[in-house]
């Protein structure tokens, strides 16, 4: 009996994964921004390959911890279609924040539909506030201690 146990924690733990990302396409992420039973939504756009993105990863973390609505859309997939370097990435990391991979090829099609203010650049984030429609948009790294400021502000 013990045998037995030992061989299913073995075969079953080894298979345990983080969290996996749904890859999404425009019309996805649109509804996902629009439509949130929480008040505060925090989406942040980045990719594995971003130096300045993955430093602020933990700020993102830490305010989804606190009971934040927190999505990070990966662009990983516009220059690698496969994804399995995101979910090893989440993996690595612990990413406990929702994930999803965006699935669209041309930016010029899609980045003026996210965000008017969007040139395309990483990372870039928006704070939606669902209950007052407002929305603050960040084209750039935030520092530590600034999100939860935009937060405070919203």
């Amino acid at each position: 009996m013990v045998r037995l146990i030992f061989v299913s924690l073995f075969l079953f733990g080894s298979t345990c994964h983080a969290q996996q990302a749904r890859i999404v396409k425009l019309a996805d992420l649109q509804q996902l921004m629009s439509h949130s039973d929480d008040t505060l939504h925090v989406i942040n756009f980045w990719a594995t390959w971003c130096g300045p993105c993955i430093k602020e990863l933990p700020y993102f973390e830490k305010v989804a911890a606190s009971g934040v609505r927190v999505t990070l859309v990966s662009m990983d997939l516009e220059l690698d279609p496969d994804p399995k370097k995101v979910y090893k990435f989440i993996e690595r990391k612990g990413l406990q924040s929702e994930v999803v991979l965006l699935d669209e090829q041309d930016p010029n099609t899609y980045i003026n539909k996210i965000d008017q203010r969007w040139s395309g650049a990483l990372p870039a984030t928006i704070i939606i506030n669902h209950s007052t429609g407002q929305r603050i948009f960040v084209e750039r790294s935030l520092r530590e201690g600034e999100l939860e400021q935009l937060l405070s502000e919203i």
